[in-house]
């Protein structure tokens, strides 16, 4: 392959010019209730160039790597077409590497009909109780190769293989309708899926236990969250804020993100680091060809740090992060992250829980949405907290409120990083779903704006 995009890129002249080349295997399977709405494997092949001549991009994806010399053509006519504008690169080393992904049970080597078993197994756990109305459960498992080499004499291949299983069980008593779900996979074979029973009866438990719960009285607590619903936190509400294609074209909120504006106390760290093997967000190097690496973005309080693309990098005169990412060959790489978390602290669970007086326990995240620094979240259930102890389990509750805000009311984090990942993944633009992980440890809030009954 590498002979072949080396020689086709020879034939062809432009500032810069890149290639990408995929190959994809998939297997879906995917139940709603007792029908089974979607099963079978697929495959796929494609690729994508972009040229850049002084004005600005160009970009063009294909199907048929024959052509390829003539999309290629193609690609710098249309970049020279372009008048406005200049686009810079911040440089980086060129490389030449292959990566594999090692995995104990390769999803290939299993036949369709044993993953059709497993998952109806599960489906079956998830109707067994009288008060589930339906469930839903949805695996996948999937292999890409990616080629990538550009005119600066980089060339990487790289294997992945992502094997996901969501699993949600939907109760229902009347007009009352809950639901909890669990989220399992990320990078890796077939052994992430398999086992996962208990996880499947903890789903139906916890939303027969919602229908019995009371819904929670709104108001301002001291809230306790868990390492879901933080990790969720750290990327929705503070994450996309730190992707810098957002950022340089926005100047109110260039601002608010100032490097070196202090967030939070000395223990808050907000990281993004795509090298966490096993992760959805897990990757070595990006779809520019950079290097994947650990970033701070907040480091003991203080915001150091942002998420870069070559162009976004060289816009604001920082480094490249390996940041670039596209869900496919059809689209151009934009910043996006990879595992973005809070690193944990010093303080258990028990000791949090111990020290408030009056407030919530969150778990689980069952939807929500940002809006620039303002966040809404809905956890999937709460409990309350009186006088140092946990209370009665309690629904139907959101936590709102102002980002920096709620950063700054960080009074204690726990020593129990979790990560995770599941189906579906994070969405950009018109780019979604792509693969990331999120994670945390508790999080200990004070004035938090709870809303309920």
């Amino acid at each position: 392959m590498k002979a072949y995009l080396t020689s086709c890129l020879e034939k062809v002249a432009a500032d810069y010019i890149e290639i990408r080349y995929e190959k994809i295997r998939a297997v879906e399977i995917h139940y709603v209730g007792k029908e089974l709405e979607a099963i079978g494997e697929s495959s796929e092949k494609g690729g994508a160039i972009r040229a850049k001549s002084k004005g600005g991009w160009s970009f063009v994806s294909f199907n048929d790597i024959d052509k390829l010399k003539d999309y290629l053509r193609l690609a710098v006519d249309e970049a020279r077409l372009i008048k406005k504008g200049k686009i810079k690169l911040a440089p980086v080393r060129s490389v030449d590497k292959k990566v594999s992904t090692e995995v104990r049970k390769d999803p290939r080597q299993i036949s369709l009909e044993e993953k059709y078993l497993l998952c109806s197994r599960y489906n079956q756990i998830l109707l067994s109780s009288k008060q589930i109305q339906t469930s839903d459960l949805k695996y996948a498992d999937v292999r890409m190769i990616k080629y990538f080499l550009n005119s600066e004499g980089t060339y990487i291949e790289q294997e992945r293989i992502d094997t996901v299983l969501g699993m949600t069980a939907i109760a229902r008593r009347g007009d009352n309708i809950q639901s909890a779900h669990e989220g399992i996979g990320g990078v890796g074979g077939y052994e992430l899926v398999e086992g996962r029973e208990e996880e499947a009866e903890k789903a139906v438990q916890r939303a027969e236990d919602l229908l019995r719960a009371e819904p929670a009285r709104g108001g301002i607590y001291t809230v306790i969250v868990d390492p879901k619903l933080s990790g969720v936190f750290a990327h929705e509400a503070f994450g996309h804020l730190s992707e810098a294609d957002f950022l340089y074209e926005n100047r109110r909120m260039q601002k608010i993100m100032r490097l070196g504006r202090i967030f939070g106390s000395s223990q808050l760290n907000i990281i993004d680091e795509p090298k966490i093997k096993g992760e959805g967000g897990y990757y070595l190097y990006d779809d520019e060809g950079v290097e994947a690496q650990k970033t701070y973005l907040i480091k003991e309080g203080k915001l150091v740090g942002r998420l870069h693309s070559r162009e976004t990098a060289a816009r604001m005169e920082e480094h490249p992060t390996g940041n670039a990412r596209a869900i496919s060959y059809e689209y151009p790489p934009i910043v996006r992250m990879s595992n973005t978390y809070i690193a944990p602290g010093d303080k258990t669970l028990e000791e949090m829980i111990a020290e408030v007086e009056e407030g919530i326990y969150v778990k689980g995240f069952r939807g929500g949405q940002t809006n620039l620094e303002m966040f809404t979240f809905s956890p999937e259930e709460g409990y309350l907290i009186r006088k140092g102890k946990l209370g009665k389990k309690v629904r139907d509750l959101n936590l709102t409120g102002n980002i920096f805000t709620t950063l700054s009311n960080i009074e204690n984090i726990g020593n129990d990083l979790v990560f995770f990942t599941g189906p579906g993944g994070c969405g950009k633009g018109a780019q979604s779903p792509l693969p990331v992980s999120t994670g945390g440890p508790h999080l200990k809030i004070r004035e938090v704006v709870v809303g309920g009954r």
